[in-house]
């Protein structure tokens, strides 16, 4: 098995302009030491680790637009490019848990892609260009067209997977005029094509994040400031009592309170809502495997208590911030004001729009249903958000031990069986049950 690590698709980035073709170089490249990431603040839950999973923060350095590949040599295999989660705002494809040596061993040619997060990343500045996360991954696609045979990877068998952010960044190219033709196959783990907010909004957020940082209003201004003083403004203008209100025209805030940036409706990458160009066939001729798991909001409520703190009238405020009919949802929902709230918000932001996404997708689906409960936080963490990661990379111990994500000695088999899934659709779009459209129904996992 070989790794290379920090290896260029684009050259060092201009702050909020697209990303250009990187530059070539003579002689050989070290490619044996992790390079610098992207720009971002330091990310976790008080009382849990999360390193695992997030990584150990940013590595400050201009030329983080790169990849990291594994491969075991050969010829002709299909290729899996991972796009890491993280709120849009955090994470990097160094984390101990998406380590690619299992996947590599398991006959493939990993590719895991740093994009541009936060301000940098996903906030419409007037004067700079927008989505730049989505064209960075863009731009790693096509670089992967274009170099996986030299990897030993088959160019025309590109499947792109992510989490979370990485996950809602597939959905949303998936309805994308500018990513046709660049993947094959897409697998989708907790999330859709509904994160993404409307350029208006996000241009009126942007105006109160200059203002907290104390520049003009233009990406030329921002420029002009340092980026750790763009973090700090960034944290502070998201904080829950200082974002606004990010509710749509239907009352509904597509984030559900967990995040402020989102990719944006308006431009060349995304003209219009992507769940709607997906319905109107667009990504088509792609095949998608979607899924979420049970519990995932018991990530965020869990480890601090308010899972079992929150009482009836918080659960409704909260709820009732970012969704018009939360009387009707908790009621539907069982268990304490807490559970009812994380079920809730477990299937607005996670499990209904990867359904959905599927239903909507033209082409042939799979669904999956991750629902191994973590032992961790005396049980109480369940399927929760990221759960089902180590599992896919087969990279277990990583994540593993008394106050881990998987608490002690998770199921290996488990593991196994994943990891073999994800890796049959890769090689051929069959992972192993029968498509949604053949009456298939999803697969359950744990």
């Amino acid at each position: 098995m070989h790794r290379f690590l920090g290896v260029p698709y684009a050259a060092p980035p201009v702050r909020f302009a697209g990303p250009e073709p990187a530059p070539r170089w003579d002689g050989v490249r070290d490619a044996g030491h992790p390079g610098p990431n992207a720009p971002q603040p330091s990310r976790g839950i008080p009382g849990f680790d999360l390193s695992p999973i997030l990584g150990h923060g940013w590595r400050p350095g201009d030329d983080y637009l790169t990849v990291d590949v594994w491969t075991p040599g050969g010829a002709g295999l299909p290729v899996m490019v991972f796009l890491h989660g993280g709120a849009f705002l955090a994470g990097e494809p160094g984390a101990p848990v998406y380590d690619g040596t299992a996947l590599a061993r398991a006959g493939v040619v990993l590719v895991s892609v740093t994009y541009r997060l936060g301000v940098e990343g996903f906030l419409p500045l007037p004067g700079g260009a927008t989505n730049i996360g989505l064209r960075d991954q863009l731009a790693a696609l096509a670089w992967v067209r274009e170099n996986a045979a030299a990897f030993g990877g088959d160019p025309h068998a590109v499947t792109v997977f992510g989490e979370s952010a990485g996950a809602m960044s597939i959905g949303a190219l998936l309805g994308s005029p500018l990513a046709t033709g660049l993947f094959d196959r897409a697998i989708v783990q907790s999330g859709g094509a509904e994160v993404v907010r409307s350029m208006e909004m996000m241009q009126a957020f942007a105006v109160r994040f200059t203002d907290e940082l104390g520049a003009g209003t233009d990406a030329a201004a921002v420029r002009e400031r340092p980026i750790a003083d763009a973090l700090t403004a960034l944290d502070a203008v998201s904080a829950p009592t200082r974002r606004g209100d990010l509710r749509g025209p239907d009352g509904v805030d597509p984030g559900f309170g967990v995040g402020v940036l989102a990719p944006v409706i308006g431009d060349d990458v995304l003209p219009v809502a992507p769940l709607g160009a997906i319905e109107a066939g667009g990504g088509a001729e792609v095949d998608l495997l979607a899924g979420a798991n049970d519990e995932e909001m018991n990530l965020y409520l869990a480890p601090t208590g308010a899972l079992g703190a929150m009482g009836e009238d918080q659960a409704r405020a909260a709820l009732a911030g970012v969704h018009p009919d939360a009387d009707r949802l908790l009621a539907q929902a069982t268990g304490s004001p807490g559970e009812r709230y994380a079920s809730v918000v477990t299937d607005l932001l996670f499990g209904g729009p990867a359904r959905r996404l599927v239903a909507g997708h033209r082409g042939r689906g799979h669904r999956y249903e991750f629902g191994w409960r973590s032992p961790s936080f005396g049980g109480r963490l369940g399927a929760c958000h990221g759960l089902e990661l180590p599992f896919v990379f087969g990279t277990l111990d990583a994540a593993s031990g008394p106050d881990a994500l998987l608490g002690e000695d998770p199921p290996r088999e488990l593991s196994d069986e994943m990891l073999g899934a994800w890796v049959a659709f890769a090689r051929a779009g069959d992972p192993g049950w029968a498509p949604d459209d053949e009456a298939g129904g999803p697969r359950r996992f744990g």
